[in-house]
């Protein structure tokens, strides 16, 4: 290690992590659960539509990729709908399921001889059938034949094949592919959605990882909090977070980049990309915007925490805290089956509008604001999205949705109605966004609203998110994330106190 690298080393400050967490068994039987549930949904799609009840759902899991041209192979993950279905870790695999029978198959691979060289022991067909739960294994060169085989009746078996638009990407899902296809009729439009609709609403063992996730990654943002000093990097803050989650946790994989956002930075909503990679200088006056959440066996979690880099809140930093915070928690207690997500967006900007009018940095009704979408200057993007094995989940929109194309609405991510079993973050927020604020003070309806010697103060203040990972219920929902949210629970974390804090260190005698 070169002189430099010791130096920032030991600049870290020091402490001793301590973490009650050790890496759960993952119970196959949740994505034999998977597979019940969707053949359940097809045979009823199917009965309902008068068609007969047969083929097999074929879906083509990922392949492993290299860096370019070279042959450094990058960090497999699973293809998510397979992972959803199958479980499976390794690349290179297909799986099917007849619809009729409800009997599954994994097709494995046929690895060449010196695959045991490099990457070790080549597994018998065995041990994939037994490890995955599923009912029979063969190798992808059989997948035409034991189809055939299967079917048994039809001249040209049917195969549902994945593809579909994924409205927060706008890519679409790749259908399977292998020889001899054209010996097959495949449908491309009845799988999507129906599969789409069963990943929506998580069962009991799929709530348990995303809890899991989140409980690793709710223990690595305290230790962040505890570990920031104005003299460090961005990305050494990223690297204890990392750390945590694989060293503690057995995370090798996050949720998605992670957004460690310090100063005006923290104005940036997708900040942390390859051409803004966390590295700017912390400051001491600075507000921290840290979005980072774990993986753990395909199911993820994404928490976002505000903090002053001080480890103390100015005035204008808990005035603009405290007003996501609000907006945060009564869109929580607010949530239930039934309750519009539309709606509960808009309670977000209307509470934050009126924080900021009462802060005096706004000025006019209210009402008047939210009609011409002031909100979205300050919440350009959605309140919240469904998540699970992908931290953006499928079906926000499902058939005959129209995404909305207001300013800030147009950005949501789900118009739906909540219903039980769904998961979807709440991540409301307030940003100072030059991009945004110079236009509307140009803005005929806008400018009226706008105090530009307030909002001159707030010129590089950046913004604030707080953002957890709720579950809906049958009367209302339930946080799966535990982080400091008060302004005093975060000070005193940040000041070395356990968490969650003990009785005797809550303000005023609370309980």
């Amino acid at each position: 290690m070169g002189e430099s690298a010791v130096t920032v080393m030991a600049s870290l400050p020091q402490s001793s992590p301590v973490s009650s967490l050790s890496p759960p068994e993952v119970p196959m039987e949740l994505h034999v659960q998977n597979r019940v549930k969707l053949v359940r949904a097809l045979r009823d799609h199917l009965m309902a539509a008068s068609q007969p009840v047969r083929g097999f759902v074929l879906l083509q899991g990922g392949e492993e990729r290299t860096r370019y041209c070279t042959d450094h192979a990058e960090l497999f993950r699973q293809e998510s709908y397979f992972a959803y279905l199958f479980g499976v870790r390794e690349p290179g695999f297909y799986g099917a399921i007849d619809v009729l029978s409800g009997q599954s198959v994994l097709f494995a691979p046929r690895l060449p001889a010196e695959y045991a060289v490099w990457l070790g022991e080549i597994k018998a067909l065995s041990y994939f059938k037994e490890r995955y739960m599923v009912d029979m294994t063969y190798f992808v060169d059989e997948i035409a034949q034991v189809l055939y085989d299967l079917d048994g009746e039809s001249v040209k078996p049917l195969l549902f094949l994945l593809h579909g638009l994924n409205t927060d990407s706008k890519n679409f899902s790749k259908p399977a592919e292998f020889k001899e296809m054209e010996k097959f009729e495949t449908d491309l439009i009845t799988l999507h959605p129906i599969l789409t609709e069963c990943r929506v609403f998580k069962s009991k063992l799929e709530l348990d990882l995303i809890q899991y996730a989140n409980d690793v990654s709710s223990e690595a943002h305290v230790e962040v909090m505890r570990r920031i000093s104005a003299d460090m990097k961005e990305y050494q803050l990223e690297s204890i977070f990392l750390h945590h989650i694989y060293m503690y946790g057995g995370c090798r994989h996050c949720s998605y980049t992670c957004i460690c956002a310090t100063g005006e930075n923290s104005a940036v909503l997708h900040y942390g990309h390859a051409a803004a990679p966390n590295d700017r200088a912390l400051k001491e006056g600075d507000i921290a915007l840290f979005d980072m959440g774990a993986e753990y066996h395909f199911y993820g979690s994404d928490i976002t925490c505000s903090f002053p880099v001080s480890g103390k809140f100015t005035n204008d930093q808990a005035a603009i805290y405290n007003a996501v915070l609000k907006a945060h928690d009564s869109v929580i207690k607010s949530m239930s089956p039934g309750v519009s997500w539309i709606d509960m967006h808009k309670l977000a900007e209307k509470i934050i509008l009126e924080s900021l009018e009462t802060f005096g940095i706004i000025v006019g009704d209210i009402d008047e604001m939210a009609a011409e979408r002031l909100g979205a200057i300050f919440l350009p993007h959605g309140l919240g999205h469904l998540l699970g094995i992908d931290t953006h989940d499928p079906g926000g929109y499902t058939k005959g949705m129209e995404r909305p194309k207001e300013p800030g609405l147009s950005s949501l991510r789900t118009i739906r109605e909540l219903k039980e079993g769904m998961v979807i973050t709440v991540e409301p927020g307030c940003y100072f966004i030059d991009a945004l604020l110079n236009p509307a003070l140009e803005h005929p309806n806008l400018s009226k609203f706008l105090k530009k010697e307030e909002l001159d103060r707030f010129k590089n203040f950046g913004g604030v998110r707080i953002e957890s990972d709720v579950v809906v219920t049958s009367n209302g929902s339930r946080n799966l994330t535990n982080v400091p949210r008060q302004t005093w629970e975060i000070e005193a974390v940040m000041a070395g106190e356990p968490w969650p804090l003990k009785q005797k260190q809550l303000p005023n005698g609370l309980a």
